[in-house]
């Protein structure tokens, strides 16, 4: 199937540079910028407007703005392009071959591999993706992890630099397509190990605190908003305890928002050991414990693209292994209790639950005492 839409030339010789083009049966009821997008990919959205906005850009010949959708059959009459402003070719951004050992690191992280998806222990340190000054992370690190396949592997979800631990991949485009709607819909599984300041008062809880970025850190620190912030919940389980100095907990987010660990548990006072971003000095302890951060993504489960589910457990990093031995903790304990079941009630869905119980009583007492009245005549 030709995907070039069909050209027709104007008549007049006034409007020589003006084209015509057939709507296809494939873009039979999409958007026009998206039928720009699309077919003209060069001509802008910004240019695609003052068409509509000057009468220029027409379907069937009548006016037409870039939100119309088009149908099949139809004439879309195209401008010509401003030759006062011409489009600067998009560069195509170059990758830079990994060394043969970048490539060896990349395949030592590697926990899981089959046909769809590859599972990574990420050490901390190591970004997800690239940014202005970031040039070493995973993402570039996929280039070693092709193996027999001709698709490269594409990420499906992230984990902060100085978080350790399970990152999928996705070997396919179907499996990335399943991944994405499993995280979407919050169907995925993610179990997070960290050791806190502190212990928490409540030992099996949930913290539900909105989160926003915080105003002036550029975006790249968030805070709790009880106004202005998205939803976010977390349930978290205390497995030991070293007195009163720390405590190892396990971490379910049931929302996926930025560094959504690290504030909900300094928020109720118990930062992560090494979170001086959110702890500040209070985040770090003495006695030879690491100043790096000890959270780890330790078990993610998922659904798997060919049936099944995919559950993997990531090891420790050296740092959080040696800092659990060092507080007296037992690491037999960590994975026995792991519920990857629906989290505990909070206080107000408890107090709904107990509103909508009521209710359907006082129903059932109201039918009775109806049923009772027509009994007696």
């Amino acid at each position: 199937m030709n995907d070039t839409p069909q050209m027709l030339p104007e008549q007049s010789p006034e409007s020589a540079n003006v084209r015509q083009f057939i709507v296809h049966a494939e873009d039979d009821g999409i958007r026009l910028d998206r039928w720009f997008k699309r077919h003209l990919p060069d001509t802008s959205f910004n240019l695609v407007s003052r068409w509509a906005r000057t009468g220029q850009l027409r379907v069937d010949g009548a006016r037409a703005t870039p939100g119309d959708r088009v149908l099949s059959g139809q004439a879309i009459r195209v401008p010509p392009a401003d030759p006062a402003r011409p489009v600067a070719p998009r560069a195509t951004p170059q990758r830079v071959a990994l060394t043969p050992e970048e490539a060896a690191f990349a395949q030592s992280l590697v926990i899981h591999m089959d046909e769809q998806a590859l599972v990574l222990n990420k050490p901390p340190g190591l970004a997800t993706q690239g940014g202005t000054k970031t040039h070493d992370h995973v993402d570039r690190l996929l280039d070693g992890l092709w193996y027999e396949h001709e698709g490269r592997p594409k990420l499906v979800h992230r984990l902060d630099k100085d978080t350790s631990g399970a990152l999928l991949i996705a070997r396919t485009a179907r499996a990335a397509t399943l991944f994405a709607k499993n995280f979407s819909n919050r169907s995925a599984k993610k179990i997070y190990w960290a050791l806190v300041v502190g212990v928490p008062e409540i030992h099996d809880g949930v913290i539900e605190l909105p989160l926003a970025k915080q105003p002036g850190s550029g975006g790249e620190k968030m805070h709790v908003d009880e106004e202005e912030g998205a939803p976010a919940k977390t349930r978290y389980r205390v497995i030991e305890r070293a007195g009163n100095r720390a405590a190892w907990v396990e971490l379910q987010p049931y929302t996926g928002r930025t560094h959504q660990l690290r504030v909900h548990l300094a928020a109720i006072g118990h930062p992560i050991v090494g979170d001086g971003k959110y702890g500040g000095q209070e985040a770090f302890l003495t006695g030879g414990i690491s100043r790096k951060m000890h959270l780890h993504a330790r078990r993610i489960r998922i659904d798997h693209p060919e049936g099944g589910k995919l559950d993997v457990t990531a090891p420790l990093p050296t740092h959080i292994a040696e800092s659990i031995d060092m507080l007296g903790f037992d690491i037999s304990k960590g994975d026995v209790l792991i519920d990857t079941g629906p989290p505990p009630a909070t206080r107000e869905e408890k107090k709904q639950k107990a509103r909508t119980h009521a209710k359907n009583l006082r129903k059932e007492r109201r039918g009775e005492r109806r049923g009772r009245g027509a009994e007696t005549k």
